[in-house]
């Protein structure tokens, strides 16, 4: 069952029975871990990035394209009664009134538009690197058990400087906690950045070079993160040669 636990193929009842195998069985959890990182660095070096370009010609065709008139089919010639003039009059005051009170409205959803486009700029660029690290000819990785069924694998690439750090299963920290990566530069710990909280399965760049670290270790810190750690480390893990 280790495969189809890899890629969260079990139902719950199988699941959790398959947890409390690994718990006494070393060789299976090992192999969980393997299959977990081929899984993730699988799954990501498949991801595509969209061309620059798209945004600029989705937009550029929107404003060349000319909205469809209204129909006329069953209208009347002539001239407009009384009636339709002053419906016209109300319908053209209560056009301006809105677009007086939806003016600011406007530029705050552009400006969200603007925020959101960032931020999905900068989540692919995030996860283009991690493919990288994940896809490279020298990638080495090393697994381990982290308890209560949960593994965790660190990708390295000398030739990048960079390693990556996917965990599977991890319990989320207490509220007001975050699990934060560490460098480990010869016993002295260096900050690699912060995990997402609220995922237990998850893929993360290791912020900055890894510059000679011989491994990596996850700390249990108080949100936002520490300068250096503050509780025992909840794993270390070597990187492999």
């Amino acid at each position: 069952m280790t495969g189809a636990y890899a890629v969260h193929a079990l139902s719950d009842e199988e699941r959790a029975a398959f947890e409390r195998h690994l718990a006494d069985c070393e060789p299976c959890a090992q192999e969980t871990a393997e299959l977990s990182a081929t899984a993730a660095r699988l799954g990501l070096a498949a991801t595509m990035t969209p061309s620059t370009a798209l945004r600029a010609r989705v937009l550029r065709h929107i404003s060349s394209v000319r909205q469809v008139p209204p129909g006329t089919a069953g209208a009347r010639p002539g001239r407009p009664g009384k009636r339709a003039r002053l419906l016209s009059r109300w319908a053209l005051a209560a056009c301006l009134a809105a677009a007086a009170t939806l003016g600011g409205t406007t530029v705050w959803q552009h400006q969200r538009a603007e925020d959101a486009l960032r931020q999905a700029r900068s989540a692919r660029q995030g996860t283009a690197e991690i493919a990288a690290v994940l896809a490279a000819p020298d990638a080495r990785t090393r697994t381990a058990a982290l308890g209560d069924g949960a593994t965790g694998s660190v990708v390295v690439s000398r030739a990048r400087d960079k390693a990556v750090f996917v965990a599977s299963g991890m319990a989320r920290p207490a509220g007001g906690k975050v699990y934060q990566l560490w460098y480990d530069d010869g016993g002295t710990m260096r900050s690699a950045g912060l995990m997402d909280p609220g995922r237990t399965d998850q893929a993360v760049l290791l912020r900055g070079g890894v510059d000679g670290a011989s491994g990596m270790g996850v700390t249990v810190e108080p949100a936002g993160g520490s300068t250096k750690p503050t509780s025992a480390p909840v794993a270390l893990l070597g990187f492999p040669a």
